[in-house]
């Protein structure tokens, strides 16, 4: 049997992790400033983590939801301190897309419509409902455009206005920071007014924190930067450095009930163990203040290079904006510089997101990195 053909890949083949380093069969380190997607958030191999999923996976990896599992209720009380969301409940699932899914059904049973407002640019996933608020026709199969999905300009507050006065959107659905649409941070004045006419309307406000959470942003949501009280919030990604992990946050206004949502493996005891590390080594570290520090620091330097066209982004969630296609670009520092970088829908940008707790000489390596990169880019070069 082959595999399903779906990946472009780098020839390349990490065979180990530490830290803010990966390392190929022969040894070669190469710097991570992009985590995998933004999954990496503890660094790879972090200590505490590693201790902490080979003790659960000792004395138990997996029972279903039908019984007592006092990892869960822990993790939730964890979750909802560090986040300062603490009247949130938690349903935990296994990815972005599943958490995705499970708020706009939630969305949907709780105000008996169908309608959601999305963003163009949006990425919300690749399953079935998350995939239709997604703004990638490229990826939608007929079977996936079962509701009317809107596609609002960013930060255009009168469309979303004129569309909520009607009366039929379930729920309106928008990334605390646009991810692979190029890193785009939304207004917190757009936020905040629109946080105000979802509750008007009796439509459901989520904040897909599956990229931008987990104190990526330098807050732990991104939203936090605003006065904003979501709905619902999604998180994933950085959530179990690299164990799959998801959750939604749901304000105390929805009722749960059995039966409601449901999932196999969502929240197993290895998953809460990953989790549970996940925040223990954010809170220890500092890494949320880490994260805030150091992507100032990032973001002022790449502001003095003369190719990047714009910066944009709130702590280690960054954009960098060219006037060229960055795909040369990105081989170049990948097999040159040795560093790891992220792409974006936008063809023009790159995007950086390594793990919160990088530090000085890693940023400064970056930077070198990045200023060899430039001043040797050729954008034919054959890797």
């Amino acid at each position: 049997m082959q595999l399903f053909d779906v990946y472009p890949l780098f020839d390349l083949e990490p065979v180990k992790g530490l830290g803010s380093y990966v390392y190929d069969k022969d040894g070669k380190a190469y710097l991570d400033f992009y985590g995998g997607h933004a999954v990496v958030s503890v660094g790879h191999s972090h200590h505490h983590f590693v201790q902490r999923l080979q003790e659960q996976a000792a004395k138990m990896v997996f029972y279903s939801n039908s019984v007592q599992n006092p990892l869960q209720v822990e993790l939730a009380q964890k979750l909802g301190a560090l986040s300062a969301c603490p009247d949130y409940q938690l349903f935990l699932c296994n990815s972005g897309a599943e958490a995705n899914e499970n708020a706009l059904k939630l969305a949907s049973f709780h105000n008996d419509r169908k309608k959601i407002i999305a963003f163009k640019g949006a990425f919300h996933g690749r399953t079935s409902a998350a995939v239709n608020v997604t703004d990638n026709p490229r990826i939608k199969a007929p079977i996936n455009k079962t509701y009317e999905a809107e596609f609002h300009e960013w930060n255009n507050l009168d469309s979303v206005r004129d569309s909520l006065a009607k009366e039929d959107v379930s729920a309106l659905i928008i990334e605390g920071i646009q991810g692979i649409g190029g890193i785009h941070v939304p207004d917190a004045s757009f936020l905040e007014e629109v946080s105000v006419l979802c509750k008007k309307h009796n439509t459901v406000l989520i904040l897909d924190e599956i990229q931008s959470g987990y104190g990526r942003s330098g807050e732990f949501f991104a939203f936090q930067y605003s006065n904003v009280v979501p709905d619902l919030i999604t998180v994933a990604k950085g959530m179990g450095n690299g164990f799959p992990i998801g959750g939604v946050l749901i304000h105390p206004r929805f009722k749960a009930s059995y039966g409601l949502l449901g999932t196999t493996f969502g929240g197993n005891h290895l998953a809460c163990a990953a989790g549970l590390a996940v925040l223990e080594i954010i809170e220890e570290e500092k890494l949320v203040e880490n994260a805030k520090r150091f992507g100032q620091i990032l973001m002022d330097e790449l502001k003095g290079f003369d190719q990047i066209k714009e910066v944009r982004g709130l702590g280690l969630m960054i954009g960098m904006s060219m006037d060229f296609p960055i795909k040369p670009l990105r081989k170049q520092l990948l097999f040159e510089e040795h560093i790891f970088t992220g792409s974006a829908a936008d063809p023009n940008t790159i995007r950086l997101l390594p793990p919160l707790n990088i530090n000085e000489q890693e940023v400064d390596q970056f930077l070198k990195g990045l200023k060899v990169g430039l001043k040797n880019y050729t954008p034919t070069a054959n890797f």
